[in-house]
């Protein structure tokens, strides 16, 4: 634990760093050894070292209610973060050069996990105390933030964006993102959000971020939804954290002719850390995933990066394993089942067909061959579904081979085509009625129906097994 005197001078960095954000007057030697810190930008920089506390606090497992609390009670602590921040980039400051979203959390994560390591379980009394030992009362002529003081921060966010300058304008940057597409609604929904993109500049942080994605083949009419959907973009320099962060991706497999869809699927994983990707890629390696299959996986799926391991990733796989899954395989074929609650929505759909009479080995047949099959809803997918299915007088041994049945949709494929099988009177493995294209099904519904009345028996259960095989081989290769 810190002593009362390291907390005593840890209180007066705060209250200087305060001091020197209001006032930048000369050394008595009459040089300026210390720039002042435009307020907008002090209120930027405030913003972001919230967003990284609350990640930190996330990731030790607070929900984000919880961490979102311990922020608004921690106010003194926020101001001792940006004086550190001023204190190891003191640099940059004299020379005016602002810091990127990644310097900010590569100067305040390593920082806040050698708390970590020191005070353990008390870290948040730590942080809520602050600058005061846990136990001790705050001084009495301190007022910690109230809800209102931190949402006021919103509110001039918002009235930065809508504000009309002198020449009856609005903020150049914001008449840049209406012309690129975004609506006022939007850029303010954006600002509330987060509330240093009020305050980026045009050609410094948002017009750099935006030319690069045109670059990358995104449409231009896609960049406003990326941009309103992660505004931390624009506070990440290209040089020297967004560009070397897809150089990394790119190393692990990341296909570089695919940024634009990477970016648009989710376009925080540029935001990311390489630590916190590394540890998601240490694990699928942990998981039997082969580089190139880690490759593609972050490739169709970026979101998965973040995941927890400890959390959500770990957890998943256990209940995979439960039921008999190639975890390795399930994640390369379906990763965005991993995102799934297994509460919520794994075990009600295990428990949905071992209700209906399949065992834990052919639930994790079906999963294993369809991971998919997690993702769909009970009542608006699985129930009409196998309702309809009871009708078609198949066996439930069709649907473990074919579990892909549950993908297709009832209405407009699934009845039309067993109508047809029906009205012919013949005999069809469920993968042939469903996976087919409309023209090969009439082939072979023609050809069965011929044979039938030549007086061919139809196949025996041995071939329908054997057509299967064959089917799903092609499908693999495919």
């Amino acid at each position: 634990m810190l002593s009362v005197a390291e907390w005593t001078q840890l209180s007066y960095l705060g209250q200087l760093h305060s001091f020197r954000a209001k006032s930048a007057e000369p050394e008595f030697d009459g040089s300026s050894s210390f720039t002042a810190v435009p307020l907008s930008l002090l209120t930027a920089e405030k913003e972001e070292a919230k967003a990284v506390l609350s990640l930190f606090l996330r990731k030790l497992g607070l929900s984000s209610a919880v961490a979102a609390r311990t922020i608004k009670k921690s106010e003194y602590f926020i101001e001792h973060l940006i004086s550190r921040l001023h204190s190891v980039h003191k640099s940059r400051y004299l020379v005016g050069r602002e810091l990127t979203t990644l310097e900010i959390r590569d100067a305040l994560v390593p920082y806040l996990e050698s708390l970590l390591d020191e005070h353990g379980d008390v870290l948040v009394d730590v942080v809520e105390n602050f600058p005061n030992p846990p136990g001790r009362e705050r001084p009495t002529i301190s007022t910690p933030p109230t809800t209102s003081s931190l949402s006021s921060k919103k509110v001039k966010a918002i009235a930065r964006v809508s504000e009309l300058g002198s020449d009856g304008q609005l903020p150049a940057h914001i008449l840049y993102l209406i012309e690129l597409g975004l609506d006022m609604d939007q850029i303010k929904k954006m600002a509330r959000k987060f509330p240093a993109f009020a305050y980026y500049s045009l050609d410094g942080k948002i017009k750099p971020v935006v030319e690069l994605f045109l670059d990358l083949g995104i449409p231009r009419s896609e960049i406003p939804g990326i941009l309103f959907r992660r505004p931390q973009l624009c506070g990440i320099s290209l040089s020297e954290n967004l560009k070397p962060t897809m150089t990394y991706l790119e190393s692990l497999g990341v296909d570089k002719e695919k940024w634009a869809k990477v970016i648009y699927r989710f376009p925080a994983v540029l935001t990311y850390s390489r630590q916190k990707v590394k540890i998601s890629v240490d694990f699928f390696s942990e998981l039997g995933l082969s580089a190139e299959s880690i490759g593609k996986v972050l490739t169709r799926c970026p979101h998965i990066i973040s995941y927890s391991v400890e959390d959500k990733l770990k957890p998943t796989a256990a209940y995979f394993r439960s039921l008999g899954v190639d975890v390795a395989l399930l994640l390369h074929r379906s990763p965005q089942t991993f995102g799934l609650s297994i509460e919520a929505n794994l075990k009600p759909v295990t428990q949905f067909f071992l209700d209906r009479g399949f065992n834990i080995e052919e639930v994790g047949t079906m999963i294993s061959r369809y991971g998919a099959l997690y993702t769909f809803s009970l009542a608006d997918n699985l129930i009409p579904k196998w309702e309809f299915f009871q009708s078609i007088d198949y066996p439930r041994s069709e649907l473990v081979k074919f579990p892909q049945y549950f993908g297709y949709s009832l209405e407009e494929r699934i009845k039309p085509r067993f109508e047809r099988v029906r009205d012919l009177g013949v005999e069809v493995l469920l993968n042939q009625v469903l996976s087919t294209s409309d023209a090969e099904l009439e082939k072979v519904l023609e050809k069965k129906a011929k044979k039938m009345t030549e007086g061919v028996l139809p196949p025996t259960l041995t071939d329908f097994d054997a057509l299967q095989v064959e089917s799903e081989m092609k499908d693999l290769k495919l």
